[in-house]
């Protein structure tokens, strides 16, 4: 069994394994640079396993961010019945598109 970890990052868990390709929000790292998240829920070895409460100390994952790019568009519509009450909003979501280079 491989090496992976469970990260948090934009309140969301991340299954990673070394060499994933993964979509997560965006964070203050321009594109073509590395960046060490260290929110690591838990961390595998291939043999033993560890889960932080609520992070693992000392754990970190590398990332290198490939691309900035738009999530798909999500719609909020909400309207009251007889009342004529309407309102639909629209958000895109920036997501980054990055490489996992290690776990350590």
């Amino acid at each position: 069994m491989e090496a992976y970890a469970v990260l948090e990052t934009g309140g969301k868990q991340v299954l990673v394994r070394a060499g994933d390709t993964i979509e997560i929000e965006k964070i203050a790292v321009e594109p073509g640079q590395e960046a060490v998240l260290d929110t690591v829920c838990a961390v595998s070895d291939g043999t033993t396993l560890k889960v932080g409460k609520p992070y693992v100390e000392g754990a970190s994952v590398t990332l290198t961010i490939d691309a900035v790019k738009r999530g798909p568009k999500v719609v909020n519509f909400k309207a009251k019945r007889r009342k004529g009450s309407r309102r639909k909003v629209g958000h895109r979501q920036d997501l980054m598109v990055a490489t996992v280079k290690a776990i350590a």
